[in-house]
């Protein structure tokens, strides 16, 4: 099964628009796991299993696992979501872009190493840094847009002409090349930031139906409701709302999966009220 239609299934499968990030800090784990040799995939699996029913995609961030020398746990993490919670998809956030051979080996990591679903890129290269994962019609190809970081605007806001002697935007050039453009497979989509809403809004108005993950609620502040009314599809769908932080250290003790499954079912209940409305 496709990333596109795995994403699909999930949203409503789960009635959820809830993307979780894992981005392992030891320092912030339960006490009992501290000092546990396999402490990141323990802490990680423990906070899939809790919540893989309540979300439409998982999203572990690459740095995380690395810094750590805990690759092999993010192997591991991925292959125990395709074996335990089959249809729920795993977008690995690497935000990669390079050219020629090296973007190759960059698609042999992502989907043949790791077995993500989907992976974060930097579009900023050209066509050609992203083709060749472009070319994995079944694998989902998710392209920096307008991102949730304040320093976002000093580039991506730039205006820039176009041929009729208007313009826009970049990230708007961005989001209007990778819909019309680069989806020729239909497995694109674009990164967007929940700070950012009323450029969520114009995104949305771009490039139709493409899928948007959304980071920024939470730990970062986007408001929720600003977020679906500005991103959602005509049919309630089209986001992955991303929260990392405020879902996995939403509590320190030994129940801390219960507690970010608590923290996951209401950031979903709070979503889904705005996704008809």
């Amino acid at each position: 099964m496709s990333f596109m239609q795995s994403l699909q299934q999930a949203w409503t499968r789960n009635n959820s628009l809830v993307c979780v990030g894992l981005d392992p800090e030891p320092s912030k784990f339960p006490a009992h796991l501290r000092d546990k040799p396999d402490a990141v995939f323990e802490f990680c699996r423990a906070i899939v299993d809790a919540t893989a029913d309540l979300v439409c995609a998982f999203k572990p961030q690459i740095a995380h696992f690395a810094a750590l020398r805990a690759e092999d746990a993010l192997e591991r993490l991925i292959a125990h979501i395709h074996e335990k919670h089959p249809g729920v998809p795993v977008i690995l956030d690497a935000k990669r872009g390079d050219i020629g051979s090296t973007a190759q080996h960059y698609v042999s990591e992502a989907f043949d190493r790791y077995g993500a679903d989907a992976v974060t890129l930097n579009p900023y290269l050209g066509r050609d840094s992203v083709q060749p994962f472009l070319d994995r019609a079944d694998k989902g190809v998710i392209l920096l847009c307008h991102t949730s970081n304040a320093g976002a605007a000093d580039l991506q806001e730039l205006f820039v002409s176009d041929e009729s002697g208007g313009g826009k935007p970049l990230y708007q050039h961005v989001a209007q090349i990778v819909a019309r453009e680069w989806n020729t497979h239909g497995n694109c989509a674009l990164v967007t930031g929940a700070t950012w809403p009323e450029q969520l809004a114009e995104v949305r108005a771009l490039v139709g139906d493409v899928p948007l993950l959304v980071p920024g609620v939470g730990a970062q502040g986007g408001d929720v409701e600003a977020v679906v009314r500005n991103g959602r599809t005509i049919d309630g769908s089209g986001l992955m709302i991303s929260s990392s932080r405020a879902i996995l250290y939403a509590g320190s003790g030994e129940d801390f999966a219960q507690a970010a499954r608590t923290a996951t079912q209401t950031l979903r209940d709070t979503i889904n009220r705005y996704r008809h409305g």
